[in-house]
């Protein structure tokens, strides 16, 4: 039986990397990586991941870029003639408060977490009403759910995503495509792990559960909405943040 594919955006960062892990046991995954043209460092990436026992292929495209993105579905096509699974998750910050943002930082993290969902999405839904399937999961935050002090342009992107998802969802439902979004919370990445102890102690304290999550906990959950036997959700939004909060 032919494995189905995986196009996974950001691929090579924290949770990409632990959703190309978990989801490689049962698909043909594609990690996108796309940030300074790094090619070295993500081709650096596969082979830890091979030495790891986890068989990905690695993409370029600038998925802030319409063309890339274009470019890399009719790669993927050429390659292996389908795309059925697509994971947004690539993303960035550029905090600030709106007083002090400039229309620089605005526009980055816009063009790099909103935009970039449209440029690849819109490519990959023609494929996947062809194929009269598909899994579309764009992850977003729960900082897109409540708000966050000094990130108006963050959380406007991340909260976009629910009305882009919960449109398109009602667009191909009965087209054997589901839809759906997963809001983490504050989930323990090198990234996070930078801040000052007492910064990340403040924020874990404000977690029911007493800790921070985990990259693999996302991407469990992005492996279960992936299959085939998650027919019946589309359209649904998964807070998975430690009970820290559910609006």
């Amino acid at each position: 039986m032919t494995r189905k594919i995986a196009l996974v955006t950001g691929g090579t960062g924290g949770i990409g990397t632990a959703i190309c892990q978990k989801l490689s046991s049962h698909f043909q995954v594609v990690a996108n990586y796309f940030k300074d043209k790094d090619h070295e460092r993500a081709l650096e990436w596969q082979h830890q991941q091979k030495q790891n026992g986890f068989q990905i292929e690695v993409l370029y495209g600038d998925i802030r870029l319409i063309e890339d993105c274009q470019q890399m579905v009719a790669l993927m096509l050429e390659r292996y003639g389908q795309v059925d699974v697509l994971i947004n998750n690539a993303g960035t910050t550029a905090d600030a408060t709106l007083k002090n943002m400039s229309k620089q930082q605005w526009d980055m993290v816009i063009d790099t977490n909103l935009n970039s969902v449209f440029n690849i999405t819109s490519q990959v839904i023609s494929v996947m009403l062809s194929q009269k399937y598909g899994r579309i999961i764009s992850i977003s935050s729960i900082n897109g759910r409540k708000g966050q002090f000094g990130q108006c342009n963050y959380a406007a992107t991340k909260s976009a995503l629910y009305g882009f998802s919960r449109s398109l969802a009602q667009e191909v439902a009965s087209k054997g495509i589901t839809v759906n979004t997963i809001s983490p919370g504050y989930i323990e990445t090198q990234m996070l792990t930078k801040m000052k102890p007492e910064i990340l102690q403040q924020i874990i304290s404000g977690i029911p559960v007493g800790r921070l999550g985990k990259p693999e906990e996302i991407a469990e959950l992005v492996y279960f909405l992936s299959q085939e036997s998650s027919a019946f959700i589309t359209g649904a939004n998964f807070d998975i943040n430690g009970g820290q909060y559910y609006g």
